[in-house]
Parts: structure tokens; sequence; C-alpha cells
């Protein structure tokens, strides 16, 4: 199976690029959203985090995010100790979903790709999403209403935007419009194509 490693910063359209390759017939095999149903109500994860963090870090029956995420930003022990919990389920369960993808190629979502060389090896090829930091900001506080220095200090966590663009075999100019977004993708899509052929 043919896998891209999608990846970019927090804001710069990673959903958006992907769900337009799924519409086009990729298998979209997205890091976050498995570590979004380990976190729901019912999800494998969630016993383990209240062993690790206490009873107040779930509320309605699922993992608390913006408490966790205030929590990890301030310790570095407790970001690792999640990050270990999480990280090989999600690992394990991203496997299971690619060996399984019915499309001709993978579009495999890693946001912290360039920060982990196991997903690294784990792609044939990698595909940055990129935006200028203010739009990358922008978008964030449009959608979830954090403060600005809140992303500010997101995106410093992350790797560096030289650093992303760097170890890219793809890019996808993000800065514009969806419709120059999809024209991206379409062309991408056709490439990926080539490379899945025999």
């Amino acid at each position: 199976m043919f896998v891209v490693g999608l990846t970019g910063g927090i804001g710069s359209g990673k959903s958006a690029a992907a769900d337009e390759f799924a519409r086009l017939g990729a298998s979209v095999v997205d890091t976050d959203a498995i570590a979004h149903e380990l976190t729901q109500a019912g999800g494998a994860a969630l016993p383990q985090i209240e062993r690790l963090f206490g009873g107040e870090f779930i509320r309605d029956g699922r993992m608390d995010r913006q408490r966790m995420r205030q929590r990890v930003f301030s310790d570095p022990a407790a970001k690792q100790a999640l990050e270990g919990l999480l990280h090989p389920l999600i690992r394990e369960e991203s496997r299971r979903r690619i060996a399984a993808a019915p499309g001709p190629y993978v579009i495999h979502v890693v946001p912290l790709l360039i920060e982990s060389p196991d997903y690294r090896q784990r792609v044939d090829r990698v595909l940055v999403v990129d935006a200028p930091e203010d739009v990358q900001v922008a978008r964030v506080r449009a959608r979830s209403q954090l403060p600005e220095d809140e992303v500010r200090a997101i995106i410093r966590t992350q790797a560096a935007r030289a650093a992303r663009l760097a170890s890219a075999d793809d890019v996808i100019d993000n800065a514009g419009s969806l419709d120059a977004l999809r024209n991206q993708v379409a062309a991408l899509h056709q490439k990926y194509l080539q490379f899945t052929r025999p």
C-alpha cells in the first residue's frame, strides 16, 4: 500500500486537504481522529487516563480536552505520560486501518509527523500543508475561540515551519482559497495514482 504522510501546523488546513483527498477516492487514516475516538465516551484510553490523571480529567464520560490541554502545556511530565499512553494505541490502530484501507493509496494524517521518526519511516512520501503563521492563528481562533497567545504557544511546540518544509516531498500552499487547495489536491491525487500503478 502506497502511503502519503500528510502533516502541517495547527490551522494549516490538514483536515480540509484530507477531506478533499477522501472525496477523490483516497483512504484517509487520521491520527487525531483516532486519538479522539480513544478519549471519547467508551474509548479504550479512558480507564488509563483516569488512573494516571484522576477523575477530574473525565467529564460527561470522556476526557476533558480543555483541562488536559492546560495540564500538559504547563507540565512536561504530564505531557510525556499522556503521550506514552496514547501514542502506542494510536500507532497500532493506524497500522490496522492502513492494512485494511480500500482506496488506491492512503493519506495518513499525522500532525507531528516531522517530530516522530517512527511515523516518518511508515510513509512513502511526506506532504506538508503550509500556511503563514498569521493565517494559522486566525483559522484556529475562528474555530475554537482560543486566545491568540495560546494558539501561538501551541505553534511554538510544533516543528518549525522551515523544518517541515525541508522534510517535504510535496507541499500544498494553503494561504489562499478552498478552490486553490482543491486544485492542488487534484494534481497531487493524479501524481499519487501514478505511484500506485505497477
